[in-house]
């Protein structure tokens, strides 16, 4: 095909020779004759049609530079490129026959919602990709996916990088520092687990510097037992607060206020509970990983 192009080129460039023009038209309908051959060799990049399914998606879709035709239902603020783009409602539930009317090339949700929401899809036949977001590893490896399938692997390499310089100065920062011993609480309306080494917490728990006092475990979470608990003899308890953030807050005052157990612990004695904010420290990755670091570092070596 490309020998055929550039023969063609050289044909209409020799045709033009022989004719009655002057040099400069024969130059002008060489030049046109190479740039309609390139035009017709150089590859068209394929339209996309892509759905973030979550906050975090089109965030990511943002930094490597790629539109998008849906974003999910929220009140935290998108990035400028996504505004005024139709919603699909709430992440966790989104509405699938908006999703199947905007005839989206793909879906992008998380792999934490797949179990809810695969079902849905395949019934209307809607092509989606459960991107895995339990950890900061995980999180950079879908990036270079993403920017690998839609041709951003400038973008990806350039995002990752930046991640991992941040990264790596927290680590430098707490490589000194002596490890606390870090008990995680994840509340959500009505009750809370333990977060164990294996979650998005854990995994920035470990990398400024603390020690999970539920290492060894498989699960991400495990049911609380607060005796257990006691004996782990955390420096240092995280409260984080999802879903209806006020009334876990209140939920867990409650729990530390009339379960006699809490008052002993040494972090409760010497006032180391700490809520943290749940736009810095949801249940996956995301990218504000550096603010969030930065907020632990602060509350370990304070």
């Amino acid at each position: 095909m490309k020998k055929w192009l550039i023969g063609l080129a050289f044909s209409i460039a020799v045709l033009a020779g022989c004719g009655n023009g002057n040099e400069e038209g024969t130059a002008e309908k060489e030049a046109s004759a190479e740039n309609n051959a390139a035009e017709l060799a150089s590859p068209v990049e394929e339209e996309h049609r892509i759905i973030a399914g979550t906050v975090v998606i089109a965030q990511i879709l943002d930094r490597l530079n790629l539109d998008a035709v849906a974003v999910p239902e929220t009140i935290k603020d998108l990035p400028a490129r996504f505004d005024g783009l139709p919603d699909i409602g709430n992440a966790m539930d989104p509405d699938a026959e908006i999703i199947k009317s905007l005839n989206p090339t793909e879906v992008l949700s998380v792999s934490t919602l797949e179990y809810d929401l695969k079902d849905k899809f395949e019934q209307l036949r809607i092509p989606v990709d459960f991107i895995d977001l339990t950890s900061i590893e995980s999180m950079m490896g879908e990036i270079t996916a993403i920017g690998e399938r839609y041709n951003r692997a400038e973008e990806a390499k350039a995002l990752n990088a930046e991640l991992q310089a941040e990264m790596d100065a927290v680590e430098v920062a707490a490589s000194d520092k002596e490890k606390p011993r870090v008990l995680i609480l994840l509340g959500v309306p009505g009750s809370y687990l333990v977060a164990t080494e294996n979650s998005y917490a854990g995994d920035l728990v470990r990398l400024a510097g603390g020690e999970n006092v539920m290492g060894g475990q498989d699960a991400e979470y495990l049911p609380s037992n607060t005796e257990y608990l006691y004996s782990s003899n955390p420096d240092i308890i995280l409260r984080l607060a999802h879903g209806m953030p006020d009334e876990v807050i209140e939920m867990f005052d409650e729990e530390f206020l009339t379960n006699d157990v809490w008052k002993h612990f040494n972090a409760v004695k010497d006032g180391q509970v700490y809520d943290l904010e749940e736009e810095l420290f949801g249940t996956t990755a995301a990218l504000n990983v550096p603010e969030a670091l930065n907020r632990l570092v602060e509350i370990f070596y304070q």
